[in-house]
């Protein structure tokens, strides 16, 4: 079951990664990273913000998949009885 699942983890370098849960070769599929003087204007809360970046960025790209899927749904011909 591993890969169905993704996880948040700061490195040792400081570079916080989004990847799979169980993943062999631990390839993140995202990386972020916050500079000193950001980490210090956000008192330790570094790992709260990279959270909510990393979900508002997963809740945008399923929105433009059900965009995408509907106007797909809509250019095809339906019968609709």
């Amino acid at each position: 079951m591993a890969g169905n699942f993704l996880e948040i983890v700061e490195l040792a370098s400081g570079e916080i990664v989004l990847r799979r849960s169980g993943d062999e070769d631990n390839k993140p599929l995202l990386t972020l990273s916050f500079s000193s003087e950001a980490k210090s204007f956000l008192q330790g809360n570094h790992l709260g913000i990279a959270k909510v970046m990393f979900d508002a960025g997963l809740n945008e790209v399923s929105r433009q998949g059900e965009s995408s899927a509907r106007a797909e749904d809509l250019a095809e011909d339906r019968v609709l009885h």
